[in-house]
């Protein structure tokens, strides 16, 4: 049965990477009928930030992908914070002791610093062990002393030497490291909590993790783990390691400070940080649909094998498989963002939102019916690229121009202007019918009757509506606006012209 993780530390808010993560192991499971779980790895306490883990699970509710198995949905194979399975780990980091894959280290943080001022490239492995202060060199009365004695130490793993391992994984293929080229991780520390190598490896295999999908960054880590897996006798997972999300200009991963940066998001949801209170922007809050960002993220390394590109959860979860999935970074578009949400957004059934849009129109101090509003949406959805362009997309529709656009007015006005617009004003406050194809018709009659060019009248009547060139149709504006304030902002307009 298909087992997937998806495994976050609780230090920092979720970057879109971490959410791309979650997306292809949601997807993945969905599509083999399997469970997605969460499990949060707070072993480093030290980085531990206070909201992190609610901060994960709101950001992931929002984007619709929810988990089977979790710290806040419970499960057969909990807890699922590491913190909670402490004696767990202290059983296997022995039995690696005892089995002599593994040792303890007793070198102080200072001493392993001198050492790196006088060489730069070292690293704790076959090569520098002997050399150093740990279980492999000491005498066996002198490590249970400095047990005894309560010395700061860490367990580390040890490599074997002269080993190809071997890496199966289902993106990448093949690959073969050597253990010479390898450290000596820490997998243990002295505070009695495991390093996420162990505690990872530990968790997956009772968890019963079937498929390990992670990011590219964890391919270093990846022969660790096999060992380890092999030490403690059991059987790994499939591996799977995804490609980094790229900054827009291809030049290395996207970081957590690109969007503040280059003006976008790269967080799903707004986070805020305890202790500077810094707010970071989220998609959520920008105005981006959920289905249009996980739609979005699913193409960041991802394709269909087809031409489709806009497609629900749904259609992402029959599609998905792991042989589309790319080897090289993909590069994070901006622009192709807003672009998916500006596809949902027109085709997207809008009703959710209908509460948040009347919100915005009542603290601009107008009102507005249900009716009027969809009526409204149906004109400028296509206008709108963010839920957060709406009043921006309809402000003329309630709010009188208090301020006009003179280059716009003075290239169209001419002597007869006043005139015409009176008697345009007069001819849409005598209709005694108010639909857009009637409005435009009985102004055209006007205009074609007259020899007046509708130029000249149009782009002022624009200017009247909204005080600028923006807007939908005028006939349109006209309608929504409704008679008496139409009426009223063409007399507004005259008046000014008068002046």
């Amino acid at each position: 049965m298909v087992r997937v993780r998806f495994a976050p530390s609780p230090t920092g808010p979720l970057h879109i990477g971490g959410v791309r993560t979650a997306l292809f192991n949601y997807l993945f499971a969905k599509k083999h009928n399997g469970t997605f779980i969460l499990r949060i790895e707070d072993t480093d306490r030290q980085r531990f930030v206070e909201g992190a883990e609610e901060y994960i699970i709101d950001s992931l509710n929002w984007c619709g992908l929810h988990f089977d198995e979790g710290p806040h949905v419970g499960g057969p194979y909990g807890p699922y914070r590491q913190s909670e399975r402490k004696d767990l780990y202290v059983q296997f980091a022995r039995q690696l002791l005892e089995n002599g894959h593994a040792y303890y280290a007793f070198d102080t943080p200072a001493e392993l610093e001198e050492i790196r001022k006088k060489n730069s490239n070292f690293q704790y492995d076959i090569s520098t062990r002997l050399s150093l202060t740990n279980s492999l060199t000491l005498s066996e009365e002198e490590v249970k002393h400095k047990l005894e004695a309560n010395l700061p130490y860490v367990i580390r793993i040890k490599i074997p030497e002269k080993r190809d391992i071997v890496v199966d994984d289902d993106i990448r293929g093949r690959v073969v490291f050597q253990s010479e080229l390898l450290d000596d991780k820490v997998i243990f520390k002295s505070d009695g909590l495991p390093t996420y190598h162990l505690a990872n490896i530990v968790d997956d295999h009772h968890m019963k993790i079937s498929h390990v999908i992670r990011g590219e960054e964890w391919l270093p880590s990846a022969p660790l783990h096999v060992l380890l897996y092999e030490f403690l006798g059991w059987e790994h997972p499939r591996f799977a390691h995804l490609p980094l999300i790229l900054k827009p200009q291809g030049n290395g991963k996207l970081s957590k400070r690109d969007g503040d940066k280059m003006g976008f998001p790269v967080f799903p949801c707004n986070w805020k940080d305890p202790e500077s209170g810094e707010i970071f922007n989220g998609y959520r809050e920008w105005g981006y649909l959920p289905e249009a960002f996980v739609n979005m993220l699913a193409f960041l390394g991802w394709n269909p094998g087809n031409d489709e590109e806009i497609m629900d959860t749904n259609r992402l979860i029959e599609l998905f498989s792991l042989d589309n999935v790319h080897k090289s970074g993909a590069k994070f578009d901006p622009e192709k963002t807003k672009w998916f949400n500006h596809q949902y957004l027109l085709h997207t059934d809008l009703t959710p939102y209908h509460s948040y849009f009347l919100t915005i129109i009542s603290e601009k101090g107008f009102a507005a019916t249900i009716e009027h509003l969809q009526a409204i949406l149906k004109k400028v959805r296509d206008r709108m690229f963010l839920l957060t362009d709406f009043w921006n997309s309809v402000f003329y529709f309630f709010e009188e121009p208090e301020h006009y656009n003179d280059e716009i007015i003075n290239k169209f006005k001419t002597e007869y202007s006043v005139q015409w617009l009176s008697n345009v004003a007069e001819i849409l406050q005598n209709s005694e019918t108010w639909t857009p194809e009637h409005i435009d018709q009985i102004i055209k009659e006007y205009l074609h009757a007259n020899e007046i060019p509708p130029g000249k009248v149009f782009n002022l009547l624009r200017v009247a509506y909204t005080g600028t060139n923006q807007g939908i149709g005028l006939a349109d504006i006209a309608y929504l606006t409704g008679k008496e304030s139409t009426v009223k902002r063409i007399q507004k307009l005259i008046s000014y012209m008068a002046d």
